[in-house]
């Protein structure tokens, strides 16, 4: 079957997840996370993203960001991707792949879901049981959004820097946002837009890519995505498409 095509408009955010081969660990030492994070910072400044939002969980990687030209996420993420692999391969003394296939992103309608898939990602720690709160997690932005904590990668999106006039009323106004869970409605929708490479948004968002695209768009049957069974994960694997 061929590959989808991929989705990509400067100007359009997106939520990109990567996963270790066979839901392998890629993360290994607290090195091996800030030199992922390093490379992600500098790799975004050279190929035009901003990162709004990530989380480096064990075996998989969550960005979400904006490009400012539409080739901008691949050339950044197959950037980074090799050069982790290479890193990873010579600090452990191994060899072959570390990442299961091609990175997997969806647009993203921000006017609805921007907030929603920060917290999407933010969260990850917490519904894998490895923290009570995603502040007591290191590995992701939430400590600049909801804590202050300086972060040299974030270029935060116009819709989170709304929410307060100034960083203090916003990092409390953004905590608010975390006081519930997300619904599983919200969740299914997200993992099957990135999934499946489609939009995240309503039928007119994906009517309005379509058309600035020229092609046309669909979606998969519902159901368990392919590749993915029913069986636990350990900690920080999170067991849930993604």
């Amino acid at each position: 079957m061929p590959r989808r095509p991929r989705l990509s408009l400067a100007g359009l955010p997106q939520h990109i997840v990567q996963r270790g081969n066979n839901r392998q660990p890629c993360f290994f030492a607290e090195d091996d996370y800030r030199f992922y994070l390093h490379w992600l910072r500098l790799g975004a400044e050279r190929y035009g993203c901003e990162i709004h939002a990530y989380a480096l969980m064990t075996n998989h990687v969550h960005v979400l960001a904006t490009p400012k030209s539409p080739n901008a996420v691949s050339r950044l993420m197959q950037s980074i991707g090799r050069r982790y692999v290479q890193y990873v391969n010579r600090t452990y003394r191994r060899s072959g792949t570390l990442w299961e296939g091609r990175f997997k992103a969806s647009l993203v309608n921000a006017e609805e879901y921007l907030l929603l898939c920060y917290r999407y990602i933010e969260l990850n720690p917490v519904r894998a049981g490895m923290v009570q709160d995603p502040g007591e997690y290191v590995w992701s932005s939430y400590r600049w959004h909801g804590l202050g904590e300086a972060n040299a990668l974030i270029k935060d999106h116009a819709l989170y820097l709304g929410m307060g006039p100034e960083d203090a009323l916003r990092q409390q106004a953004y905590r608010a946002l975390f006081r519930a869970q997300l619904d599983d409605e919200a969740l299914a929708e997200i993992r099957k837009a990135t999934q499946q490479g489609l939009p995240l948004g309503g039928e007119w968002f994906r009517e309005e890519v379509a058309a600035v695209l020229g092609r046309r768009l669909g979606y998969g049957r519902r159901g368990r995505p392919e590749g993915v069974d029913a069986g636990g994960a350990l900690p920080g694997q999170e067991d849930f498409g993604f």
